[in-house]
């Protein structure tokens, strides 16, 4: 194996290329750029000139991160030429209709198969559904190439664990699932893997396992949340505190500990669909996992209702009321506001005609205003009949009932903590909270 991939990019012989520099290509871009030579490719150019300017387009990592990367970020197809290792870690979404979206993981594909020479390699990051990467992808490769999979050229899959916003667990101290085609590759592919992931590598036993593993793990974290939303809903009727019921049940050493709460982003509220999409494709209909995003989807509506309730009790015209709206990103302490479920809140606000002020310190305005036409309000007023803590970022967590209090128009102000991070805390307005 002297004259084996790994060998030639510990060498410098040959170049790892990272296709798709977002929030999980550039990191790992980055860390292979410590060790070896590599290309970092994106088709959005303004993306890539931020990237040469030691800027990460994602806010997640420093300009420091960027210091001893021997990288050069391009656009151009050409720059690709003399790389025989390709990561493709591009967006796998859904459409309107939450069905898979491949678009992007076909275009990397056409991409690289453009550049494809005898003797390289293809490893896919993007999550998908068991047998994507074989049915969906290979194709691809070998028809834009003209070579043949196996004789000429060798894939591998290795899911990404990025976790946005999350510090700890990180690309290098989380165990790095790799898969390959042949026992051949799954040792470069390894190898390679083992060069910036210190954790180390598990060597699943064929692509489709490793296809499995990722979208099991955000599948399994999405029926577990689904599950404490619908207690959350009963709780609700039965006016018991859901954080009481969880901080009480959670005595029990093996009780799992989950919050309710939304369910956005592109990972947990995308992935399942994928999997049931296969399901379905294979002549079995899911019923646990549907069921669980049909609940985590329905969250954003059912507190927007509920605070409509609310208002209503305290005998005033909803067409009048007034609400401010507090996080508008996916998560706490990220600026990613793809797939946020707070839109669904200000949505069911808004067909009751009540007028929504949304701020956040992490969310663009434009991107906002962009993606679901909502812009972010500068300077939130003082006539507020109710606030809601959509997203625990810490500039959030750090206020007090009094800094609420001043948004409120009158005594009779609603506050709405979707999270339960101020539970206990609130006593001179009506708190309520999943």
């Amino acid at each position: 194996m002297n004259n084996s991939v790994y060998n030639k990019l510990i060498n410098r012989e040959a170049k790892l290329a990272v296709i798709g520099l977002g929030y999980v290509g550039l990191p790992i871009a980055l860390e292979f750029a410590k060790k070896i030579q590599v290309i970092g490719f994106d088709i959005n150019e303004e993306r890539v000139e931020m990237m040469r300017n030691h800027v990460d387009p994602s806010n997640e990592l420093d300009a420091s991160e960027f210091d001893g990367c021997d990288i050069e970020f391009t656009t151009k197809i050409e720059d690709l030429a003399d790389v025989q290792f390709f990561v493709v870690a591009v967006p796998t979404p859904i459409d309107d209709a939450n069905l898979p979206n491949l678009t992007p993981l076909i275009g990397a594909s056409k991409t690289v198969g453009q550049v494809l020479k005898k003797g390289d390699y293809v490893v896919f990051e993007s999550t998908v559904y068991p047998g994507c990467t074989e049915e969906d992808c290979i194709p691809v490769l070998e028809e834009v190439s003209g070579l043949k999979f196996m004789k000429d050229f060798m894939v591998g899959y290795s899911p990404e664990r990025i976790n946005p916003g999350d510090k700890e667990h990180t690309l290098q101290n989380v165990i790095k699932v790799v898969s390959g085609c042949c026992h051949e590759s799954l040792d470069n592919i390894a190898k390679t893997y083992e060069l910036v992931v210190g954790a180390g590598v598990h060597r699943a036993s064929s692509i489709k396992v490793a296809e499995a593993a990722k979208i099991i793990e955000n599948t399994q974290r999405d029926v577990n949340i689904a599950l404490i939303n619908e207690l959350s809903i009963i709780f609700n009727k039965l006016d018991i505190n859901t954080f009481d019921v969880l901080e009480a049940a959670g005595t029990k050493w093996n009780f799992l500990k989950f919050s309710p709460g939304l369910v956005g982003g592109h990972c947990i509220g995308v992935d399942p669909y994928y999997l049931t999409h296969k399901a379905q494709q294979s002549g079995y209909h899911s019923k646990v996992i549907t069921s669980g995003r049909y609940v985590n989807d329905s969250m954003g509506f059912y507190i927007g209702k509920q605070t409509v309730k609310k208002i209503l009790a305290k005998g005033k015209h909803i067409q009048d009321a007034k609400i401010l709206v507090m996080g508008a990103t996916f998560k706490e302490d990220v600026s990613d506001i793809r797939n946020s479920k707070v839109i669904d809140i200000i949505n069911e606000l808004k067909s009751f005609q009540v007028k929504v002020d949304l701020v956040d310190p992490h969310a663009s305005s434009d991107e906002m205003e962009q993606e679901y036409g909502v812009a972010l309000t500068v300077n939130p007023s003082n006539d507020y009949d109710a606030v809601i803590v959509a997203v625990n970022h810490k500039e959030y967590k750090v206020m007090e009932e009094s800094d609420f209090r001043v948004f409120m128009k009158d005594d009779l102000g609603i506050f709405v903590d979707v999270k339960g991070i101020f539970k206990g805390q609130i006593e001179n307005m009506e708190y309520w909270s999943l």
